[in-house]
């Protein structure tokens, strides 16, 4: 089973993918960042399909046309998102149909997007988490793969409460894509 991973950030999920021995073949980053100095130091490839618009004219469908061709030679049997910042369109799921896996810092289906963090403590909850799950056209919609809370704290800010939900996020995305794995090698669908 091959993996490739999407990245555009710090690098720090594909970090945690990698130190437990996820067999991750590739690594696509949006944007020049430090998710491709992780990749290298692991001796991983790394390709960069540019995003040069961040405008409301990006045309999403021949962007994600450029990440599905550049996923092509190495083939892998799953995809997974470690903090990519890049929504994809229909033909990135019509390559790896139903084998886009995502990791989203909220309890889904509450606070989708891209502010979960923030949304999560304007809206005073005492509880909310991460969530992982099979990505699909609808953004933080795909079928919820595992979960687990993480509560908010007394005095907590974007960046305390977003690094304790990382903390989980770290062990539990790993486990979650082994699991995955194991239901691919027997042939058994995710959705």
């Amino acid at each position: 089973m091959s993996i490739a991973a999407l990245a555009s950030g710090t690098g720090t999920i594909l970090e945690a993918l990698l130190a437990d021995g996820l067999p991750i073949d590739i690594v696509i980053v949006d944007r020049p960042c430090q998710a491709e100095k992780v990749a290298a130091a692991a001796a991983v490839p790394s390709v960069l399909v540019r995003r040069e618009d961040f405008t409301a004219g990006f045309d999403r469908h021949s962007y994600t046309d450029q990440v599905v061709a550049a996923l092509a030679p190495y083939a892998p049997q799953l995809v997974v998102m470690a903090g990519y910042g890049t929504i994809l369109a229909q033909p990135i799921h019509d390559a790896y149909p139903g084998r886009i896996l995502n990791t989203h810092p909220a309890l889904l289906p509450a606070f989708k997007g891209w502010h979960a963090v923030e949304a999560a403590l304007a809206a005073g909850v005492e509880e909310t988490g991460c969530t992982v799950h099979v990505a699909t056209l609808g953004v933080d919609e795909g079928p919820i793969l595992a979960q687990e809370v993480v509560p908010v704290l007394p005095g907590d800010d974007p960046e305390t409460l977003a690094e304790r939900i990382k903390q989980v996020e770290r062990r539990l995305y790993p486990a979650t894509i082994r699991e995955v794995l194991s239901q691919l090698s027997r042939g058994e669908s995710l959705i």
